[in-house]
């Protein structure tokens, strides 16, 4: 099992930055990659973004594409999602996930999940 923590969640205007982080722990040396998925209010979850845990290669959904980025540091067992010039549609509750290996249904669907971290963009 892989249990996992995010923080960083919050309040903000629109076009701010805000840095959501996320801790895995348990059996980390298992897993294939990591990412954050974010479900808005009355809409199915998203995938936002992922990272392959050894070789650190990102993918994004088109929507965010230039505005968040994904890293990771193994020694920490943490992954970040950096976002910038957020928008009144990035208002979400955004779920860390760790995969436990590669599929063809990867990155959209996940095996482990946060608790997820409320981050709200106002006007």
């Amino acid at each position: 099992q892989v249990q996992l923590v995010e923080s960083g969640g919050g309040l903000v205007q629109a076009g701010d930055s805000l840095r959501l982080s996320c801790a895995a722990s348990g059996r980390t040396f298992s897993i294939y990659g990591m990412g954050w998925f974010r479900q808005a209010p009355g809409k199915e979850r998203q995938f936002v973004a992922s990272i392959s845990w050894n070789n650190g290669v990102p993918r994004y959904v088109d929507s965010v594409k230039g505005r968040f980025t994904i890293s990771r540091d193994k020694a920490k067992n943490t992954v970040s999602l950096q976002m910038t010039s957020l928008k009144l549609e990035d208002t979400a509750v955004y779920s860390c996930a760790a995969y436990r290996y590669y599929s063809n249904t990867y990155p959209f669907r996940a095996d482990y999940w946060g608790q997820g971290t409320q981050v709200i963009v106002s006007p």
